[in-house]
């Protein structure tokens, strides 16, 4: 999988959480609560498509890491199996 296939995923899962998102161009280092008002369900929620898509487990503790466009395709990128 690639860097762009990757970042594809990822903005997918968040159009399905916040169809808003694909109307914007969203600013890769500001937060998705902040841009898309996300609140603790659509994290949640956002989390869980990651999962589904991709297979890879993500713990409570790393959310916060997955704020933001950059941070969230950073985390994958190292998460991801090889």
């Amino acid at each position: 999988m690639t860097d762009t296939d990757l970042r594809a995923i990822v903005l997918h899962a968040l159009a399905d959480i916040a169809p808003e998102a694909e109307e914007i161009d969203l600013d890769p280092a500001q937060s998705f609560r902040d841009q898309l008002d996300f609140d603790s369900m659509d994290m949640l929620n956002f989390v869980i498509a990651l999962h589904e898509a991709l297979g890879i487990d993500i713990p409570e503790a790393d959310y916060p890491k997955l704020s933001t466009l950059d941070g969230c395709l950073a985390y994958l990128e190292t998460a991801r199996p090889s």
